[in-house]
């Protein structure tokens, strides 16, 4: 049977030692906790927030996020993509999402701000209206992306391909108009 936890702080936990209980989370705050690697399958966590926390390479298989914050955290190598869809509802600030994936995923509105993005996968994602506010996008994938309104103008080391990804109304500065033509080849000076 599953607990149900609801507005409870943890603190400093190492779940490595001492994995989570298995359950739903609700109005839970996680402040430097480690659950680098952790099963969080079938979890259930809704208006959370984690800050400062290691989730690196965490099993989200059926893991519902609805209205979730990430701040200063270490998310590498996750796959959102494996998380339940339903109400799936995330912001990041801070964070370091390098080989992360959202495939296919709706992340319509989504806040990304100051995050390193490097490597993520964003193959066919619904990223419109997305904000990507100062992020580093090195080695991202989109693919099939729809990015229609989505603002990459603060955003830097982007490619993506304008045929290949719906960008209809997306905002990029004159700086970023270079990661649309990358596969081009061309030389672009100042």
């Amino acid at each position: 049977m599953n607990q149900y936890i609801e507005e409870q702080t943890f603190d400093k936990e190492d779940f490595t030692q001492k994995p989570l209980q298995r359950g739903e989370y609700d109005n839970c705050i996680f402040l430097n906790c480690n659950l680098l690697g952790a099963n969080l399958s079938n979890f259930v966590f809704s208006e959370t927030e984690f800050k400062g926390c290691d989730l690196s390479n965490a099993k989200l298989n059926q893991t519902a996020l609805k209205d979730i914050k990430f701040k200063d955290c270490k998310l590498l190598g996750l796959h959102f993509d494996n998380c339940n869809e339903f109400l799936f509802s995330v912001e990041f600030e801070n964070c370091t999402l390098n080989f992360s994936t959202f495939y296919k995923l709706n992340l319509k509105k989504t806040k990304f701000k100051n995050c390193s993005l490097q490597e993520t996968d964003f193959t066919e994602a619904d990223l419109s209206q997305a904000i990507f506010e100062n992020c580093d996008l090195k080695m991202a994938t989109f693919d099939r992306t729809i990015l229609e309104k989505a603002d990459f103008r603060t955003s830097y080391n982007y490619s993506l391909d304008p045929e290949n990804n719906k960008i209809k109304k997306a905002k990029f500065s004159k700086e970023g108009i270079r990661g649309l033509l990358d596969k081009y080849d061309i030389i672009i000076e100042n």
